[in-house]
C-alpha cells in the first residue's frame, strides 16, 4: 500500500530488501521513482498507482543497480529518466542486470529492465532539484523536493544499509564524503528522506541518518574499523569487508 510522507509523496514497500518505491505528484500527472521488485508486487504498486486517480507521465531511477532498474506494462509506455552516467551504465550492463533480476525477483518483465532515456538538461517533468553525485554508483542521482521537505535519496541515508562503495572506483570514500556534504546541505530543507531501501526517516532521524553515514565513511577514511549497529546485521558482512579492502583497512575481512 502507498503511504503518503508528505504532499504529493507516496512511498510502498517491498518485501525484498525493503526496497521503497516512490510516487511524486508532478505537473500533469504522476512520476514513479524506483519501483520494485518481484512481479506480484509490481502489479499491486499499479493498482495503488490507479487509485490516485492521476496519470503516470514518466519514471525517475536513481542508480543502475538491477533493483532500481525495473518496470511494468501496467505502468505505461512512458520514458524512464535517469542522469546520462546512469543511462550508459545500465545500457552497457542490461543482460546481466536482467540475468540477476531473473535470478532474485519472481515475475519480473525482463524485456523492461535498463530501459533508460537520459534526463533533459531542465529535468523535464521531474519536480525539484536532481541531485547527482558519484558516491555508490555511476550516475547516482536523488530528488530534492524542497517545497515539500522531502529527499529522496536512492541508496544512500539507510537505517539497515551501511554505504556501499562501488568496487571497481577506487575513489568512492571522496565521493561519498563529498555527496554527503551535498545532502547535509539539502537537509535544511526537509524533514522527510526517503531512502532506497529502510523505513523513510522523519524530523530529527534525518540529521541521524546523516551523521551515522558521515561516522562510518569518516572512519574508513581515518583506516579504523567504524562502530557502527548495522554491521549487526550478517548479512552486511561481506560488503563490509568489500568496503574495508578498499580502504585498505587490514586484509578487507576486519583484521
Amino acid at each position: 500500500m502507498l503511504t503518503e510522507v508528505a504532499d504529493g509523496v507516496w512511498v510502498r514497500q517491498s518485501e525484498c530488501v525493503w526496497s521503497n518505491a516512490t510516487v511524486v505528484r508532478a505537473e500533469g500527472g504522476l512520476i514513479l521513482v524506483d519501483p520494485g521488485i518481484n512481479g506480484v508486487e509490481l502489479n499491486e504498486l499499479a493498482d495503488d498507482v490507479d487509485r490516485l486517480g492521476l496519470p503516470l507521465i514518466a519514471g525517475f531511477c536513481t542508480h543502475p543497480h538491477w533493483d532500481h532498474l525495473l518496470w511494468h506494462s501496467r505502468f505505461g509506455d512512458v520514458p524512464r529518466y535517469a542522469t546520462s552516467g546512469c543511462v550508459q551504465t545500465a545500457t552497457e550492463a542490461r543482460e546481466r542486470a536482467q540475468a540477476m533480476a531473473a535470478e532474485t525477483a519472481k515475475g519480473i518483465p525482463l524485456e523492461l529492465v535498463a530501459l533508460l532515456t537520459p534526463l533533459p538538461a531542465d529535468g523535464g517533468p521531474i519536480p525539484g532539484e536532481i541531485i547527482e553525485h558519484e558516491a555508490h554508483a555511476i550516475g547516482h542521482a536523488a530528488i530534492l523536493l524542497a517545497d515539500r521537505g522531502v529527499l529522496i535519496a536512492g541508496d544512500m541515508l539507510s537505517d539497515i544499509l551501511i554505504p556501499l562503495l562501488d568496487p571497481r572506483r577506487p575513489d568512492q570514500l571522496d565521493a561519498y564524503a563529498k555527496s554527503l556534504d551535498r545532502f547535509a546541505e539539502a537537509a535544511r530543507h526537509v524533514n522527510v528522506v526517503v531512502p532506497g531501501h529502510g523505513a523513510v526517516a522523519e524530523g530529527p532521524e534525518v540529521a541521524a541518518r546523516l551523521a551515522a553515514d558521515r561516522a562510518y565513511i569518516d572512519a574508513l577514511r581515518q583506516g579504523t574499523e567504524p562502530a557502527d549497529p548495522r554491521l549487526s546485521q550478517e548479512w552486511l558482512a561481506t560488503p563490509h569487508q568489500a568496503n574495508l579492502k578498499q580502504a585498505g583497512i587490514g586484509d578487507g575481512t576486519g583484521g
